[in-house]
């Protein structure tokens, strides 16, 4: 194998193995900074020796085994300062014998060293926006900078609270473990919200030259539905898994031929995934079944149940939706909700009057630098055959992005409006 072609292997284990393998040496080393070190070097051994040696039949087991070795030197250096490094040395030796099946299935309380780390992320020492973004760092694989554009935040400051996020839980020694009782129900919102991030990072990638990152989706669904079985009464678990049921549902149908992104009005719902659609129904069921009023995951999972349930695009009831996303606003009144609102009272009500609420939300210092700001405006007045102005919008949107699949659609829009602008006589 050429030396680019390991180099390409290489990257592609390490987007799949990296997680494991650190949650997989956390619960070795009991430190989430020292776990993540020993998964660099143990890279940084691949990549010396895998394009002379070739890929190893099992990736993630070799990275494993030497990250493994490093913690043994690493305690044998330091075993005169503390005699638990002693014991931790002995553990690592014998686990060294037999490495892992990390893909195995655990039944157990938990069973996932993925999820323990994702608690343990959670960890209330930390600040919510610390516990979130360490744990995409860690878990979801995503870079500093994708993370800084699902938080809408400058990326500085994003690396800032995760350099931190480790230190603080080094110095707190938090433990590796799945809390109990009142504190697992404490620390559940901070890992709905961990899990829902994941998921939509794969679900419309916010960089790079694909619409989708399938892997992400898999991932968040899968520590999703986990998560479903240990708290099998926490409606918003079960609103959660129902949501990403539904939207992954339409993956098949949300990319053309050549990669290119269809939006959801003009998808060919016939491609929808009909099986995650009933689990996804399901899901929603349970969570309505277990009472009370609804969370955002449910309302989020009822609004996109609208949307399944319409077997076209035309038979979408928008007034529901409108409705929903009414009592998500009161529960939750992000900017980013508040536009999805104006576009669900667009379709319900016309354009104008949804233009007349993105409107209100263009000076909002949130969504100064969110692309589908501009972009959701562009299609509204490209509705109420503004072409110049909508042509502007879908420019500046362009300009936002940093998804090439976007950019490109964007532009498309762009040349479009330039289009009807001069054909149509009067308008524009």
């Amino acid at each position: 194998m050429a030396a680019s072609e390991t180099h390409r292997a290489i990257d592609a284990v390490w987007r799949i193995e990296s997680a494991k393998l650190i949650a997989g040496l956390v619960r070795v080393v009991r430190d989430v900074g020292l776990a993540e070190d020993l998964a660099q070097d143990a890279l940084v051994a691949a990549l010396k020796q895998w394009p002379e040696s070739g890929v190893p039949v099992n990736p993630g087991a070799w990275l494993m085994a030497v990250a493994k070795r490093r913690a043994v030197d690493l305690v044998r250096r330091n075993v005169m300062l503390e005699r638990k490094h002693e014991e931790l040395a002995r553990d690592l030796e014998l686990q060294q014998a037999a490495v892992p099946d990390h893909d195995a299935v655990l039944d157990d309380h938990v069973g996932d060293d993925l999820l323990r780390l994702m608690f343990t992320a959670c960890h209330p020492v930390l600040s919510t926006e610390a516990r979130v973004a360490l744990t995409l760092r860690l878990l979801g694989g995503l870079t500093t900078e994708e993370i800084a554009r699902g938080f809408l935040v400058p990326e500085p400051t994003v690396a800032q609270r995760i350099v931190r996020a480790k230190r603080t839980l080094s110095a707190a020694r938090v433990p590796f473990e799945v809390p109990h009782g009142t504190e697992l129900e404490e620390r559940i919102s901070s890992v709905l919200g961990v899990i829902y991030l994941i998921f939509n990072e794969g679900y419309s990638a916010t960089a790079g030259d694909d619409w989708i990152r399938p892997s992400l989706c898999e991932e968040a669904l899968r520590l999703g539905r986990i998560l479903a079985g240990l708290m099998p009464n926490e409606p918003e678990v079960h609103g959660l898994v129902a949501l990403m049921e539904i939207q992954a549902s339409r993956a098949g149908a949300r990319v053309g031929p050549n990669g290119e992104p269809v939006l959801l009005l003009d998808q060919n719902r016939a491609r929808w995934d009909q099986l995650l659609i009933r689990r996804g129904l399901a899901a929603l069921e349970r969570a309505q079944q277990l009472g009370g009023a609804l969370g955002p995951y449910s309302l989020q999972a009822a609004i996109a149940a609208c949307h399944a349930r319409a077997r076209t695009a035309g038979e979408t009831d928008w007034g529901r939706i409108a409705a929903l996303y009414d009592a998500l606003a009161e529960l939750m009144p992000s900017p980013v909700v508040k536009l999805n609102r104006a576009v669900a009272i667009a379709m319900a009500f016309g354009p104008a009057a949804g233009l007349e609420l993105v409107d209100e939300l263009t000076e909002l210092p949130a969504l100064k630098s969110y692309h589908l700001l501009p972009s959701v405006r562009g299609d509204l007045l490209a509705k109420l055959a503004r072409f110049s102005e909508a042509r502007d919008e879908f420019q500046r949107a362009a300009s936002l992005t940093r998804n090439e699949r976007e950019r490109r659609l964007l532009l498309e829009r762009v040349t479009a409006c330039d289009s009807l602008a001069t054909s149509v006589p009067g308008v524009g």
